[in-house]
């Protein structure tokens, strides 16, 4: 079995920034169009590549990197499990999905 994907950074100000750099750069390909011309569409890949190919995987891995280490995944007998970590032996119940 292959690890789900991960769009995650190592931490939240990374990802903020890859975020900044990346939605900067695609308004920016499209605000400055009238004033560089087509010129200003060489910024579409770079606001892509800083959000690794799409905004909504931005925002996904911006969930994932917030909970990383706060939120554990288990699956059993095809019945997965969402848990706050280390929360089997501390008493708390599972997170609601």
């Amino acid at each position: 079995m292959t690890a789900e994907p991960s769009y995650s950074s190592r931490s939240v100000p990374r990802h903020l920034a890859r975020g900044a750099v990346g939605f900067g750069a695609l308004i920016g390909s499209v605000a400055l169009l009238p004033l560089t011309g087509p010129i200003s569409l060489l910024l579409a890949p770079v606001g892509l590549v800083a959000l690794r190919g799409c905004p909504t995987c931005w925002a996904i891995g911006l969930a994932q990197t917030i909970s990383m280490g706060r939120l554990e995944r288990s699956c059993v007998d095809g019945r997965c499990e969402l848990t706050v970590a280390g929360s089997r032996a501390g008493g708390e119940g599972p997170v609601p999905q």
